[in-house]
């Protein structure tokens, strides 16, 4: 829709019910201008002239400030419900709201019951409601069962039901009740979606190898406190094979295949290959995979500890360039987090066994920080704003089916037609990360400390601000307005 035009084709005669933000720099799909952002009732209705502001209208007027879409984050652990202890959905979109996120979509295990029934998935419902601070989805799960029958029978079910998409595994997913799915399983899951148009999210790692280098270190007696074992114990080659596997898949079903967290840059030239070659394959990376390098992680810092691994500088390198050339389409953050006793850190205690990786759970809990860290990482690959909005806005609302301009599910971009969401940046700041930043339920992060430059000072769902940084004290709305967002609204 060009700049301009009317979402519904009427008029903004009612200049009483318009609002307008404004600002020198919002950030649209292609470009960075001044504009003024018109608002009707939590819908964006016109993206005018800096100047063209209806008379009576309330004005948000935000200056040099960047005005970015609502960020979109496809790939969060919220756990609730039965694991809320570890997560839950108040403090896990508190945080997002924190980072400028308006919409985030749970993934299916490490709650209890697993999203993978129906029944299931309306649990979650209930556990979700009037705690959410902005709105929210959640996939489906794809499960297996040593090698029988999964739970393709609740595929359909689930689709019917409004999830977005489905999470599967091809290794062991550390729940023991959400089983890895092997070939065969995967075959029959892509028969039923396919023609369907919803994604299969894959953990793109298989046990062969993972299982072989393990054997390898505790036969040579491995210190397990360093990283570099931890690192060698999931190799490179558990994703190539993983990923081998789901472009085979790929070239034999109508399906859209979505691969998660890439952590291995050496999959880059076989992914560009099967998108030159039309395959419906796309592909993240992490927050964690862009900012960290294996050679920096001290031993025992098990805060670091997630599967695939973070690996090399020059790996990270590698990833940068593969966002930058399109082969990576988006960045989402996997926010995992766990109660500390988990990542077996007992800082109080002189055991010399604490802070061993094979023991720890894997995850980085990272909510509310991928903008600040993705932003100053860029600076040294001369990326623009316009990259920032397609990699934490619009492509994830793509995958996700919520980048309708109609609809319930308006998300991801500054457009006629979308939901009003925002988020006020200020590019320039710079800051250092300590736990008061930090808005989920555990501390426990390794971007402690972090010395980030960026940072969100507002955040606005459906034209209403529900997050703000006044005089370094972070406020939230008093009431928790966000919504479930299901791909089958009309």
């Amino acid at each position: 829709m060009a700049y301009g035009a009317q979402a519904d084709g009427g008029s903004l005669a009612d200049h009483d019910s318009v609002t307008a933000f404004r600002s020198k720099r919002v950030v649209t799909l292609d470009k960075v201008r001044p504009a003024s952002v018109l608002v009707r009732d939590g819908v964006i209705v016109e993206l005018a002239d800096w100047d063209s502001i209806p008379a009576n209208s309330r004005v948000h007027d935000f200056g040099e400030l960047v005005l970015l879409p609502g960020l979109v984050d496809t790939h969060v652990h919220i756990n609730d419900p039965g694991r809320a202890s570890w997560e839950g959905f108040a403090t896990a979109t508190r945080a997002a709201a924190a980072g400028g996120m308006t919409a985030v979509v749970d993934m299916p295990l490490n709650c209890s019951p697993e999203t993978t029934t129906v029944e299931a998935l309306e649990t979650k419902r209930a556990a979700a409601r009037g705690q959410c601070f902005v709105d929210w989805a959640t996939w489906g799960g794809v499960v297996g069962h040593e090698g029988s029958i999964g739970n393709e029978a609740d595929i359909s079910g689930l689709i019917a039901a409004g999830v977005p998409g489905f999470k599967c595994f091809l290794i062991d997913s550390g729940i023991d009740s959400f089983a890895w799915s092997d070939e065969a399983q995967l075959r029959r899951a892509l028969a039923v979606l396919q023609g369907s148009g919803l994604p299969l999210l894959a953990h793109a790692e298989v046990a062969g190898p993972v299982a072989e280098a393990t054997v390898r270190l505790n036969a040579g007696l491995a210190d397990w406190r360093r990283y570099a074992t931890y690192l060698a114990s999931r190799p490179d080659e558990a994703e190539l094979e993983a990923i081998g596997l789901l472009i085979r898949l790929a070239e034999k079903f109508d399906a859209h295949i979505h691969i998660v967290h890439l952590a291995t840059a050496r999959a880059l030239p076989m992914l560009k290959s099967a998108r030159e070659a039309g395959l419906k394959i796309t592909v993240e990376t992490c927050p964690q995979y862009l900012w960290f390098a294996a050679e920096e992680i001290p031993d025992g810092a098990t805060e670091f500890k997630c599967a695939p691994p973070i690996r090399s500088a020059t790996n990270r390198k590698a990833l940068w360039w593969g966002l930058l050339d399109g082969v990576i389409d988006f960045i989402a953050t996997d926010h995992s987090p766990c109660p500390p006793e988990m990542k077996d850190r007992r800082l109080d205690s002189n055991d010399a066994e604490s802070g061993r990786f094979d023991r720890a759970w894997g995850g980085v809990a990272s909510l509310g920080l991928a903008l600040p860290v993705v932003w100053t990482g860029l600076q040294d690959f001369g990326g623009d704003l316009s990259s920032i909005t397609k990699w934490l806005s619009g492509g994830p609302a793509r995958l996700a089916g919520l980048d309708r301009s109609s609809g319930a599910s308006r998300k991801g971009r500054i457009a006629p037609g979308f939901d009003a969401d925002f988020a006020v940046f200020d590019p320039d700041e710079r800051w250092s990360v300590g736990e008061a930043d930090l808005h989920f339920r555990h501390k426990l992060s390794p971007y402690v400390g972090a010395n980030l430059r960026g940072k969100v000072l507002e955040t606005w769902l459906r034209g209403e601000r529900i997050f703000q940084q006044s005089n370094g004290t972070a406020l939230f709305a008093s009431v928790s307005t966000g919504q479930e967002l299901r791909r089958n609204d009309p």
